[in-house]
């Protein structure tokens, strides 16, 4: 007699109770394809599993508590155990950006429906100088829902321009040349600065920056998102108006963080207004 054990085959009433699992979701989960029962007997349609399969069946009611769809379940259940370690992180990831976003969703919200009551509480103002740049740039109307593809793309674009003139040598940043809401297209301009000794000898298109004074405020990751990102633009010109300050050129957004590595806490943006 063999020395391995038989991996049984148990009626599906047998194993839905060993796998804290009812007998409706194993149903569901054959149909979708998840979970598919070993043997099904031709005559009555009883469903029986094999006994080792009693791991993954656990395991299901582990990720269902993680509320993992069940197109993803089907998906870590497919590859081996180090790369199930590796999509449950991956979808947990997903899980926190989406929460971090409609945390600050949920503040701008509160702000703009209690008229931008305590806004200046939530954001610190700070001032700086900013010399003149040579900025390669590129520019387009474009609507929110374009932005998140958009501005990386052409950030990419004019970075690797950039080698050819020593590379980029400060923050890159977006200029909102007019507003970008449901209604509006800016334009936007996207700017990369480099060496300003190539002035005068550009192949790509570039302009000077002028040198200003510049209001702005700092925020994460998470409250880079549309539209919860206009509370800070909001604080900014509410702290103008209060301060008697002008406004003197358009609002931008300088991009000072590696966007990839950041999380979603992490300060990445200024949002930043020419003064006069």
């Amino acid at each position: 007699m063999s020395g391995v054990e038989e991996d049984a085959l148990l009626s599906i009433g047998v194993f839905a109770r060993r796998a804290r699992l009812s007998q409706k979701a194993l149903r569901l989960y054959d149909r979708q394809g998840v979970l598919p029962p070993d043997r099904v007997d031709p005559v009555t349609g009883y469903r029986y599993y094999r006994e080792s399969r009693l791991a993954d069946a656990r395991l299901i009611v582990l990720l269902r508590g993680l509320d993992m769809p069940l197109a993803q379940v089907a998906e870590l259940l497919a590859v081996p155990g180090r790369e199930r370690a590796a999509l449950v992180a991956r979808y947990w990831d997903g899980i926190e950006r989406r929460l971090a976003a409609q945390r600050e969703l949920a503040v701008h919200l509160r702000i703009q429906l209690s008229g931008r009551e305590g806004i200046l509480d939530m954001y610190e103002i700070q001032h700086r100088e900013v010399p003149e740049q040579l900025v390669l740039t590129e520019r387009r109307n474009a609507a929110p829902q374009d932005l998140p593809e958009w501005i990386p793309a052409a950030t990419d674009r004019l970075t690797e321009a950039a080698e050819a003139y020593g590379g980029v040598v400060a923050a890159p940043f977006v200029v909102y040349h007019g507003e970008v809401n449901e209604d509006n297209d800016g334009p936007v301009e996207v700017c990369v600065p480099i060496d300003p000794s190539h002035t005068g000898a550009l192949t790509v298109p570039g302009r000077i920056e002028p040198a200003h004074r510049e209001v702005y405020t700092r925020i994460t990751k998470a409250q880079v998102e549309y539209p919860q990102i206009l509370s800070a633009y909001d604080a900014i010109c509410a702290w103008a108006e209060r301060e008697q300050v002008s406004l003197t050129g358009p609002g931008r957004e300088v991009y000072f963080a590696d966007w990839g590595s950041a999380k979603e806490a992490d300060p990445v943006c200024d949002i930043a207004f020419p003064t006069g």
